[in-house]
């Protein structure tokens, strides 16, 4: 699988609080950056992580047809469960958040044996592929954001 690559091959591991919310927190801070505007303080991206959170619920409601069969379990639940705040988001809403966005999103793991960051999933890529925002996935359920350095 490819991996990120820039001039010196490394991306800035941009820690996101482990609050139920990381996986939104890394989008909304990631589409700050990749907008131009500045890192979000710790409140904004709280409440922007919140705001898109409720977005993609709105988004898979909309896309029940499309997503139903992907979620365990009875829909309605799994809606109203992933609209409170410390609920963890996963594949299904990190789909949500390209669409949302209309944004192309990667998803990256550390290889254990090499510890370079190789790609396990993308989303959005009918946003296009250039710039996605880049997200790292820990095996325990916790992601941060991958930033590549100013050139």
């Amino acid at each position: 699988m490819r991996t990120p690559e820039n001039s010196n091959g490394q991306y800035q591991v941009i820690r996101i609080a482990g609050d139920g919310r990381c996986l939104f927190r890394s989008v909304v801070h990631g589409a700050r950056l990749r907008s131009g505007k500045p890192a979000p303080s710790e409140v904004v991206q709280k409440e922007l992580a919140d705001e898109l959170r409720e977005n993609v619920a709105e988004e898979l409601m909309k896309r029940r047809l499309d997503t139903e069969r992907f979620i365990e379990g009875d829909f309605g639940q799994y809606v109203r469960r992933m609209r409170q705040p410390h609920v963890w988001g996963g594949e299904p809403e990190l789909l949500m958040c390209s669409h949302v966005l209309q944004i192309p999103i990667s998803v990256h793991m550390r290889d254990k044996n090499s510890g370079n960051l190789k790609l396990i999933a993308e989303y959005g890529q009918e946003y296009g592929k250039e710039n996605p925002i880049r997200v790292l996935f820990h095996s325990y359920g916790h992601y941060d954001l991958l930033k590549p350095p100013c050139n």
